[in-house]
């Protein structure tokens, strides 16, 4: 599946990931034929993409997802948090659309996003989201870096209201020095 999953990346993004395997941290959950691809500035996008490869290997539920994150440089903390989310992804109550992820720290550099929300891959639609194998169809979601405040607004008022706040604010979903959608 992990083969067949990566072909599916490098053929949407035209070009060939980096296999990427984090050294330390929170392994133990994750299935021992997990990585994450690294893309560089392509075609598709003129950013980095971090995406998983076999998050969901194994499981027998219909929480069949694997992640992608956008960043606006090379970044080895990207590796680790795709890794952090597949590993709790890996626990009993398994991660999915709309949900969100306590990063438990900035995204990037001095980020005030030390959340993520798993959203539909908007920019890239059904051709990068939807990978099928095995008579079975694993979807592959956009984590979007939030801040605490935006987290707690998507509980409050729901994920449909969350995503609107991004589009009527234009979400600058590359900039780790935004501001919180709330307060401006």
């Amino acid at each position: 599946m992990t083969d067949k999953l990566r072909q599916h990346y490098e053929k949407y993004f035209g070009t060939i990931g980096a296999k990427l395997i984090l050294e330390t941290g929170p392994k133990e959950k994750l299935h021992p034929s997990f990585y994450v691809l690294e893309f560089k500035p392509n075609a598709k996008h003129d950013f980095w993409v971090y995406c998983s490869v076999g998050m969901s290997l194994d499981r027998d539920d219909s929480n069949l997802i694997e992640l992608f994150v956008f960043s606006p440089r090379q970044d080895k903390a990207q590796v680790e948090l795709i890794t952090v989310s597949a590993s709790y992804h890996r626990q009993k109550i398994p991660l999915n659309i709309h949900h969100t992820v306590n990063v438990g720290r900035p995204w990037l550099d001095n980020s005030l996003c030390d959340h993520a929300f798993i959203s539909l891959p908007y920019l890239d639609g059904e051709e990068l989201e939807l990978f099928k194998y095995n008579e079975m169809t694993y979807h592959c979601y956009w984590l979007i870096p939030i801040t605490e405040k935006e987290r707690e607004y998507k509980i409050e008022k729901g994920c449909e209201a969350l995503e609107q706040l991004f589009e009527d604010k234009q979400l600058d979903y590359l900039n780790p020095e935004r501001k919180c959608l709330l307060t401006e």
